[in-house]
């Protein structure tokens, strides 16, 4: 019999069941999909470039896990509000509580075992095609990887069950311990607003000054450092509360007070229903703001970090291109790339160590990246000391000067004589002496392009050619040579990490933070049913009815999007020592920021017009 009636009321509430499934799919699909990312040993020792971001994922996976918890009591909840009446009058013709809290505990472990297999299912192809992405990003080609993982299957499992098991005791709980009569008047309560006085000025004035302190935090993060991230997090998450427990309701009633606004069509009636709601809902828009800015930023700083990989990879080299002992296959493959400037360098080398000719060096000194004191940022700057020994040395050899400031740089950075030379000795010599070296002369080309990014294949073969030759060098395997591109490199490895991280861990608090709002208006929407249907019998259109619906959510949807998106927009400030432009291609992120919230702003009008107006009306 209690699996009869589960049935019938899981069929009755399918479309809002629904909205419940594809949340939790999405949730248990993203957080295996990064524990799988996170544990593929084989995989991972097998690549270096994957192995260094596997914490990016790990983190990824403990935030979700943490939203998800929100997520689904806020959700079942909203469920919960659906049934109570009809679980009271199951109650009145006869049945035991025992046996409907058992049937509140089967429907919500039902629906969460059955998002679990879905999610799953769904989780290892996500798991697959990422991999996938993440090696075509990092150009390898990776083995070992296998997007069914025990480990990781294990560990989701292990922890939506644990999830759904707590949720469905909540729930049946929660019913439990409600009289047969609040269950059958669930909803009929009316919420009070108080807006005025000195407690809501002082509220306003309190929200202002801890928002302002912490918006200065983030801009000065890079003086204020981890004090910066504690100050922020202590002084926005309350200014954000405040917000909307003072800020809010007074701007409503405001609005209500303006005679033109508030006599306009059945205006009155929209803004009396968000006062009536503003009680129940100050926390809730409050806490939607606050993750609607973990989830945008977490994609805005994934996206920001990726495309800031060209500009970090040039932080610290002015040139572009640097060829020791260049064969024609090299000078060929260089030739087929815009270059702005490229100059040539003498050196000899023998068993003692490496010798670069002073003269051509002052004549077309390597630009260098400095810092330069009321500058942004570094700049390419050209060596300016002069010279004036006839014998240097790049570290400080006994009896030999060591090469000073920038020149320095330019030899060890921009020529990078360390890495391809290794153990050996490097020194700048004048004319006479570089005669005296015994050794066989060689060349070295730096070189400048137009758009370095545009040039990736050619100079992946540049850079492997080179390795191949420091190695004959050194004698040793070299991984890298800590050029510009091997910077690229490596912070292209990182930044992939973190973007997929970050996208997808962002559209997952979007997802389930637009549901949270989503589901706390529904809850409350059969209280409003009867406002409608006395609106319908002392004759309002249903075409103004419909419009004040729209309105009206759409109002509670945007505070916290506003909200959200500036305290993102300053937030990425916190960035900007670490990213040169933060706000690259912001549009992306706020794009499917604006996409997801619509699609559940209209899910949401649809439904609550489906609970409060009735179909023949």
């Amino acid at each position: 019999m209690l699996l009869k009636l589960s049935l019938t009321s899981m069929r009755k509430l399918a479309k809002d069941y629904l909205v419940l499934l594809f949340g939790l799919t999405i949730s248990i699909s993203i957080f295996y999909m990064f524990e799988t990312l996170a544990q593929n040993k084989v995989f991972l020792e097998a690549n270096s470039l994957i192995s260094s971001i596997v914490f990016v994922f790990h983190v990824g996976t403990f935030i979700l896990g943490i939203i998800t918890v929100f997520y689904i009591f806020y959700a079942t909840s909203f469920l919960l509000s659906l049934r109570q009446r009809e679980l009271g009058m199951y109650m009145t013709l006869g049945a035991k509580k025992r046996k409907i809290t058992q049937l509140m505990f089967m429907e919500t472990f039902f629906v969460g075992l059955t998002a679990l297999i879905i999610g799953i299912v769904l989780g290892v192809g996500l798991s697959y095609g990422i991999a996938e992405l993440l090696m075509w990003q990092l150009d390898f080609q990776g083995g070992g990887f296998q997007p069914l993982y025990s480990s990781s299957l294990l560990i989701t499992v292990l922890f939506y069950v644990a999830l759904f098991f707590l949720t469905s005791i909540v729930n049946a709980w929660r019913v439990g311990r409600k009289s047969v009569l609040s269950l059958l008047r669930s909803g009929q309560q009316q919420d009070q607003v108080k807006t005025s006085g000195l407690r809501t000025f002082f509220g306003v004035l309190l929200s202002v000054i801890l928002i302002a302190v912490g918006y200065y935090a983030m801009v000065h993060i890079a003086e204020l450092m981890q004090f910066g991230i504690i100050l922020a997090t202590a002084t926005i998450i309350p200014g954000t509360y405040l917000i909307f427990i003072s800020l809010l309701p007074f701007l409503v009633k405001r609005l209500k007070q303006n005679r033109n606004l508030n006599e306009t069509g059945i205006n009155s009636f929209t803004l009396g229903q968000l006062r009536f709601r503003m009680l129940n809902l100050m926390m809730v828009l409050g806490t939607v703001a606050m993750l609607i800015a973990l989830g945008l930023g977490a994609m805005t700083a994934g996206t920001s970090f990726y495309h800031n990989i060209g500009i970090q990879a040039s932080m610290f080299h002015a040139n572009d291109v640097v060829l020791y002992e260049p064969n024609e296959t090299e000078k060929q493959t260089l030739a087929t790339m815009d270059v702005t400037e490229e100059e040539d360098y003498r050196y000899k080398y023998n068993d003692e160590g490496v010798y670069f000719l002073k003269t051509d060096l002052e004549a077309a000194p390597p630009d260098v990246m400095a810092f330069e004191e009321g500058s942004e940022g570094f700049s390419p700057t050209t060596p300016e000391a002069k010279l004036s020994a006839d014998e240097y040395a790049l570290y400080g050899e006994e009896g030999v000067t060591e090469l000073p400031g920038n020149w320095w740089t330019a030899v060890s950075t921009e020529l990078g004589a360390g890495s391809m030379f290794g153990n050996r000795s490097i020194f700048v010599y004048g004319e006479s002496s570089y005669q005296e070296v015994d050794g066989e002369e060689q060349h070295v080309t730096l070189a400048k392009l137009n758009d370095f990014t545009a040039y990736l294949p050619e100079l992946e073969k540049l850079d492997a050619s080179q390795k191949s030759l420091a190695e004959t060098y050194t004698g040793n395997q070299v991984e890298q040579l800590g050029g510009k591109y091997s910077n690229y490199v490596a912070l292209k490895g990182f930044a992939s990490g973190t973007i997929f991280m970050g996208v997808f861990l962002g559209i997952a608090f979007l997802m389930m933070m637009a549901s949270v709002l989503m589901f706390k208006l529904l809850s409350s929407a059969g209280a409003d049913v009867h406002r409608y249907s006395m609106l319908r019998k002392i004759g309002v259109r249903k075409t103004l009815l419909v419009r004040s619906i729209y309105r009206e959510l759409f109002l509670l949807f945007l505070f916290p999007a506003i909200v959200g998106i500036v305290h993102v927009i300053v937030g990425m400030q916190m960035f900007s020592f670490i990213i040169i432009e933060p706000y690259t291609k912001i549009w992306i992120p706020l794009t499917l920021f604006f996409v997801i919230y619509g699609i559940y702003y209209f899910i949401t009008v649809q439904m609550y017009k489906r609970i409060v107006l009735p179909k023949q009306f």
